[in-house]
């Protein structure tokens, strides 16, 4: 059956909040006996929850196996769309409870860990003591991930750098940090037995390192290359600021960090700058935000203060 003359607005008024719940179940279960029970439904109502929204939207959006079940193309862009529909309406119960208890709403961010010290600890700071009845959450990510997570709308803004896989149709960029990177080691690395390095050492030195593909990787082994290392980095891979910090305190590895990142962990006595310079510069960090759509107050006023920064 063809849906392809129906508007918008009419396709929508088939589509019920109870079956756009049972394709999220069905795509954390890929099983309908295992997604009723977890919407204490039974599964013959599950099945006619189902089997009613393809007929209304003309799809096929899962496909029977003899163990389960697994979503069609058509499937996964309906599940996509289901679970926007129900991080947003759980942010928006989130904000009405801030209401009932006094806040003026909720601000959620999304920060890679060099935006932390030089922007993102500052600006809370001061947001705080202009909008004490915000309330505030942080989560802290490589650039692929926290965009990961404002696409899906469990953020409402990211500090951090566009990476393959988004566009910048998507979001809308406003560069606001660039820095200098850094090799970071323990206080009493054996580096510090030489006035200076040269790059080339750096590639028998052990590491910890972001995972492939991030831009402070990348730029690192194109370093090496260009003056004549080829060979495998002896590494451990890690996404975690507490790991890098921890395996490199505690060894003698060395990680890469921005310049107002180590200078936070020299501040702290965890870590010092090795006697290199680093012919590395990432990319600006910038403040990101979904394209054509408004942002919620507590984030236009975030966004703001950020671009208040000299």
């Amino acid at each position: 059956m063809t849906v392809d003359h129906l508007s918008d607005q009419a396709l929508l008024l088939r589509v019920r909040p109870r079956q756009l719940l049972l394709l999220a179940a069905l795509d954390a279960e890929r099983h309908l006996g295992r997604a009723a029970q977890s919407m204490n439904v039974t599964q013959p109502a599950a099945t006619k929850l189902l089997l009613q929204l393809e007929e209304s939207l003309g799809e096929k959006l899962f496909v029977r196996l003899a163990r389960g079940m697994r979503p069609t193309p058509s499937g996964e862009v309906l599940i996509r769309y289901a679970r926007r529909v129900l991080t947003d309406f759980g942010a928006v119960r989130e904000e009405m409870g801030a209401l009932r208890s006094g806040l003026s709403g909720a601000l959620r961010i999304g920060a890679v860990p060099g935006a932390v010290p030089a922007l993102l600890a500052p600006a809370l700071l001061e947001y705080r003591r202009r909008h004490p009845q915000v309330a505030l959450s942080v989560s802290v990510g490589t650039s692929d991930v926290v965009l990961a997570q404002l696409a899906r709308g469990d953020v409402d803004l990211v500090l951090g750098r566009l990476t393959e896989g988004f566009s910048a149709q998507e979001f809308a960029i406003t560069p606001l940090l660039e820095e200098a990177m850094q090799v970071v080691v323990r206080k009493g690395h054996p580096a510090f037995a030489r006035k200076r390095l040269q790059l080339h050492e750096l590639g028998d030195w052990s590491w910890v390192l972001q995972p492939a593909g991030s831009p402070q990787r990348g730029r690192l082994e194109a370093a090496l290359r260009e003056v004549g290392v080829h060979q495998r980095l002896d590494y451990i891979e890690t996404a975690s600021s507490t790991v890098t910090t921890a395996l490199v305190a505690g060894s003698d590895m060395a990680a890469l960090m921005p310049t107002s990142l180590a200078a936070h962990y020299a501040r702290l006595g965890t870590l010092r700058v090795a006697p290199i310079t680093l012919p590395i510069r990432l990319p600006a960090i910038d403040v990101i935000v979904p394209r054509g759509q408004p942002l919620p107050p507590a984030a236009q006023q975030f966004r703001a203060l950020l671009l208040e920064r000299p």
